[in-house]
């Protein structure tokens, strides 16, 4: 029988369990955390830096079920696919596993559209809204973290790129983008924390910021001169994919107006305090956030091309 592990980051190589775990290993004992992720080679990484690895391929409930042996807080990272299907699989794999080796707290990693309600028709939480469905009929003790939408990913929210002129979108809305970094700390700090049984709970800035003023920063700070141009939702998905750089497919401009949407309905726009309550602090500001970013004039967010993961 394995011996107790106190928390099992998976995802540990990702931009948000990268966070997750550094945080732990700047609060709590060492020993009582292990890093995972779903490639063995990346076992002397963590090993050399005295971080126990675990094998976790939700491909692969084999691989599941030994790397959740003894665990007792589990954080799930929501697989990095658009493919809601093949997110569901995948998904179902870990709650399933989790559910067999006794997992005792299972903490995922949701998504911020609606705010703690659960009747987002957009694309992107519903594969979120499932997975919380799979928690709660499996009977497992969880909580579903919605984080807040990234500030880290606004280029792939408003189709911007580097040398972009023109910046294309149906519609506007006002959004609590949030810096990953943050995320991750203020989940590590949950993790600690601990309770939060069987709940749904938002992690968010606590401002809003439009396209429109993310358009006139990006001018603002890079010295561009970017325009925003309102294009209709019927002609949107056939515009980018005639002139996206980064090759995205029209199932995914077809997805994305789902999200304009949401946000237009200002579901991207609802905040919540523990984010600072965890923090000890404001987290930052998305215009101050996305100024941070922009100052590398060449930023760019690797979900806005196809070939980038």
């Amino acid at each position: 029988m394995a011996p107790v592990l106190k928390y099992l980051i998976t995802g540990a190589t990702g931009g948000l369990g990268k966070q997750i775990l550094s945080c732990l290993v700047d609060n709590v004992p060492a020993g009582e955390y292990a890093a995972a992720s779903s490639n063995e080679a990346n076992r002397q990484r963590f090993e050399d830096q005295g971080i126990a690895f675990r094998v976790v391929n939700y491909d692969d409930p084999h691989t599941l079920e030994s790397a959740f042996e003894g665990v007792e807080n589990l954080l799930f990272v929501s697989t990095n696919t658009f493919d809601n299907e093949k997110r569901r699989k995948q998904h179902q794999n870990f709650v399933d596993a989790a559910k067999k080796m006794d997992v005792k707290h299972v903490w995922y990693t949701s998504l911020a559209f609606g705010g703690l309600g659960s009747d987002s028709k957009a694309t992107v939480q519903g594969a979120h809204l499932m997975t919380e469905d799979m928690m709660r009929q499996s009977g497992i003790n969880f909580t579903s973290v919605r984080e807040g939408i990234y500030a880290d990913a606004f280029p792939i929210f408003m189709g911007w790129y580097p040398n972009s002129s023109s910046v294309q979108v149906p519609s506007d809305g006002p959004v609590a983008f949030t810096l990953r970094d943050e995320l991750g700390e203020a989940t590590a700090r949950l993790m600690i924390r601990g309770g939060y049984d069987k709940q749904i709970v938002l992690l968010t800035a606590q401002e809003t910021i439009t396209y429109k003023e993310i358009v006139d920063l990006i001018n603002e700070t890079t010295g561009r001169s970017v325009r925003l141009e309102f294009v209709p939702a019927d002609d949107f998905v056939a515009l980018k994919v005639a002139n996206d750089e980064g090759g995205k497919s029209e199932a995914f401009f077809q997805s994305l107006l789902t999200w304009y949407e949401s946000i237009a309905k200002g579901e991207a726009a609802i905040t919540d305090p523990l984010m600072a309550d965890l923090l000890g602090r404001e987290p930052v500001p998305p215009r101050e956030a996305i100024r941070r970013l922009l100052k590398d004039r060449n930023y760019e967010w690797h979900q806005n091309y196809v070939n980038r993961g």
